[in-house]
């Protein structure tokens, strides 16, 4: 199986720096445009079905990316991104203003520094493993499968896959819209971005094979 995770395009919050997590929030018309230009990456390959979050954002973004396509969607409840407690509607600004700067503490070390009522990052990974794994039952001859789902969600899974600590979960750098390619046990490809060079949003094309900096 091969397994394709794209990240849902821009929503209205990603676009004022609002923090979303698990708040179901819209795209916005950039994300519109991503998810579009996702599509027109993803004729790259020959997914069977998409696996995809029940939020708006990822769901609007799958339908846009695969429609006349005839690849059906799957809802998958563990494909959710991981809550961020008090902290969700919050701009990043309001966040950084609070007495020590907890924002950069969580960027700096997500496990070590959650946000206040946050779901602890070994249970996102637990639920997400166990959607992974429900998927790769399903597809045991060597599929092209899609998972549209978050920035989170795929992040971790690819902490699990480079056996790397959680605290480094912010230094994966996942783009709006981009897409990571892995092969199990093998990430091919993180951060595919090339497709959006032209959409907005997306900053210089990219297609990145190591870790980089992310601001989430």
């Amino acid at each position: 199986m091969r397994l394709l995770l794209a990240r849902h395009g821009q929503s209205v919050w990603n676009e004022v720096r609002r923090l979303q997590g698990g708040t179901d929030v819209a795209l916005s018309d950039t994300g519109r445009a991503q998810a579009h230009a996702l599509g027109q990456a993803l004729r790259r390959y020959r997914p069977v079905t998409a696996y995809v979050s029940p939020l708006a954002r990822a769901r609007e973004t799958a339908e846009i990316a695969l429609a006349g396509a005839g690849v059906p969607l799957v809802h998958v409840e563990e494909l959710r991104e991981l809550s961020l407690g008090a902290w969700e509607g919050c701009s990043v600004d309001e966040i950084r203003a609070q007495v020590g700067d907890p924002y950069g503490a969580w960027v700096r070390a997500p496990l070590d520094c959650p946000p206040p009522g946050a779901e602890p990052l070994p249970d996102v990974s637990r639920r997400v493993l166990q959607a992974i794994d429900r998927i790769s039952a399903a597809h045991p001859n060597g599929d092209d499968v899609l998972i549209v789902a978050h920035g989170g969600v795929i992040s971790v899974y690819a902490c699990h896959v480079l056996g790397c600590s959680f605290n480094t979960l912010w230094r994966l750098r996942i783009d709006n819209g981009s897409l990571t390619v892995v092969e199990p046990p093998a990430l091919v490809t993180l951060n595919d971005t090339a497709h959006l060079s032209s959409e907005g949003g997306a900053g210089e094309a990219r297609a990145r094979n190591a870790p980089g900096p992310r601001a989430p």
